[in-house]
């Protein structure tokens, strides 16, 4: 479980392809208080830590992982939005994020203002996800709120520190990013779509 607060960006040092399955090495700066077995948020993908060495780690991402996520689209070189997953006794800062991604989304807008970046995503709708007005989504991570919501894009505000500190500041039109919709929306939807099914509306 993770809550959305990036502690900072790691290098992909590495890229190792083993059947259909990918090894990612990275390098950061809290490489020796890390355990394998460990979980962490890599752009929003809870992944497991496989092997530690003295300057990096490695995780693998299997092919449900790559084809739902921006993991495939990594190049050594790129930054990768760390998290490592919440303690008990932790402060939720941002919001509940499970590290499971639900599909991914493509930067059609970046607008620079005095301080402070707009970004506008698109999504593919017929997956059936949707973002609330003010609700919450994490985007490569990134606990963040919604503005503008429309059927298949949205927008959000960043501020200097995340995008200085998260890979936003790499972002352009483009760029695929990571979804996960707010949990508690995607329960309420499900159960409502199952009412309505229920009802054998035509």
């Amino acid at each position: 479980m993770f809550s959305g607060i990036v502690e900072e960006t790691g290098k992909v040092v590495k890229i190792e392809k083993e059947g259909t399955n990918i090894h990612f090495s990275l390098n950061c700066s809290f490489v020796n208080e890390l355990k394998i077995d460990q979980s962490m948020s890599h752009n929003g993908v809870c992944l497991t830590v496989v092997d530690v060495k003295k300057d990096s780690y490695t995780v693998t991402a299997v092919q449900e992982t790559l084809e739902k996520s921006n993991l495939g689209l990594l190049k050594e070189g790129d930054e990768v939005n760390l998290e490592r997953s919440m303690k008990p006794d932790s402060l939720l800062d941002g919001h509940i994020v499970q590290g499971h991604v639900d599909q991914t989304a493509i930067c059609t807008n970046v607008e620079e203002l005095e301080g402070s970046w707009y970004y506008t995503f698109e999504y593919d709708k017929s997956k059936g996800n949707i973002t609330v007005e003010k609700g919450s989504v994490s985007v490569n991570g990134v606990s963040l709120t919604v503005v503008n919501s429309m059927d298949d894009t949205f927008q959000v505000a960043i501020i200097p520190f995340t995008h200085e500190v998260t890979n936003f500041h790499t972002f352009k039109v483009g760029t695929v990013v990571n979804l996960e919709f707010d949990v508690i929306g995607k329960y309420i939807q499900k159960i409502v779509n199952q009412y309505l099914g229920s009802l054998n509306i035509n």
